[in-house]
Formats: C-alpha cells, structure tokens, sequence
C-alpha cells in the first residue's frame, strides 16, 4: 500500500505501541465501531518532518488518555485519501470520532500543553459535521453546528 519504505517511527507506533495501521476500506470499519477513536493522519516525513514529531507525541497521548481511545494511524498514501472527509487544513493532524461520528480535529504539531487540553475537550464534546472547504449551507430549521469547528 504504502510505495515508500515506512519510516521507523511511524512503524513503531503499529509494532511497539500496538495501534492499528489501516487501509482505506478498514478506515470505515473501525470508526463505525463504538467508543473514540483517534485516527492519525501521517504525511510522508522527508516532506512533512512534523510527521515524526507526531509519531511520539501520540503514543504520550494515549498514555494520557489511558484506555479513553482507539489509535488508528492512516499511512501517507491512505490519510491523502481520506483526508478531505474531515477538512483540516494542516499536516499532520489528528481526527477524533466518537461512535462512528466526527467530534474534531487538531491540525499541525502544537504544544503539549495545547493537546492536551484540546483533546480533554474533544472527549467531552459531542459529535458535529466534519468541516468542509467551500460555502457552509445551512438547512432552514437545523441548528447550529458551526460551534463545533
């Protein structure tokens, strides 16, 4: 799947760390199961070098967070992919869902400090539409979801 030889910090998330490394068509298998799960969008590291700056950041998260969420990480190839259902802007980034449904993002690399409190609100948010690019439509009647972007 993935044309480049995997970096070695990006395969120890899957081999030392135990967090699935998912094809496209298991993306949607995983996140219509129940809980949270944290997927984690990877960019090629001689492009994107926060990549590897991720690849040990999210292993601390889930300590953090112990037992609180699934890991998934979407290689390269497979997170261009499935990229543009979540509408972040920046690489790397992290997506969380809950139950199946989008409840946020955090794009680029940030502080600890930042993850930490994003993701403690994230779990406690409730699930929203996913960003898009583009003109936000609003159907008559609906209401407003743009809190959770």
């Amino acid at each position: 799947m993935n044309a480049l030889p995997l970096h070695p910090l990006l395969a120890r998330l899957a081999d030392g760390f135990g967090f699935h490394t998912l094809g496209a068509a298991a993306v949607d298998t995983l996140a219509a199961g129940s809980g949270h799960v944290l997927l984690v969008f990877t960019d090629d590291p001689e492009r994107n070098r926060e990549t590897l700056d991720l690849a040990v950041i999210v292993p601390e998260l889930a300590r953090e967070f112990s037992g609180r969420f699934a890991v998934a990480v979407l290689l390269p190839e497979v997170a261009r992919a499935i990229a543009p259902r979540y509408g972040f802007r920046r690489w790397p980034a992290v997506v969380l869902l809950r139950d199946g449904a989008y409840v946020g993002a955090i794009d680029g690399v940030r502080d600890w400090s930042e993850y930490r409190l994003e993701l403690a609100q994230l779990l406690e948010a409730p699930a929203c539409r996913p960003p898009t690019i583009g003109i936000a439509v609003k159907t008559a009647g609906q209401p407003d979801e743009s809190a959770c972007h």
